[in-house]
């Protein structure tokens, strides 16, 4: 796996680069207007480049992709998604800091 985050995936790229990702991947859904969301970036970039061996981040603009939206029941956001083998394990809803996201998902 690499370092650095995707930029926003459609519909045909989630279903590549999450759903069949073999490892674990953090799903950042976020929209531009979003003030929390911009808090939530670089958070998130900087996670992936210090744990960017064991897991993907990536992100989804939820204005873009209102039907991925719907699919995972995106109410709020900024919500942070971890996926393993294709399946929501676990899930943060509003911004936190980068120790929040590695204690949740596992990468503490």
């Amino acid at each position: 796996m690499g370092s650095g985050i995707v930029e926003d995936l459609n519909s045909e790229s989630f279903e590549s680069d999450v759903v069949g990702a073999t490892g674990p991947v953090v799903v950042d859904f976020w929209a531009p207007w979003c003030g929390p969301c911009k808090m939530v970036g670089p958070v998130l970039e900087k996670l992936a480049g210090d744990h960017g061996d064991k897991v993907k981040v990536v992100k989804v603009n939820v204005d873009e992709n209102q039907e991925l939206a719907a699919k995972y029941g995106i109410m709020s956001i900024p919500t942070v998604i971890l996926f393993e083998d294709g399946k929501v394990k676990s899930q943060l809803i509003g911004a936190r800091g980068q120790k929040d996201y590695e204690r949740e998902f596992g990468l503490a």
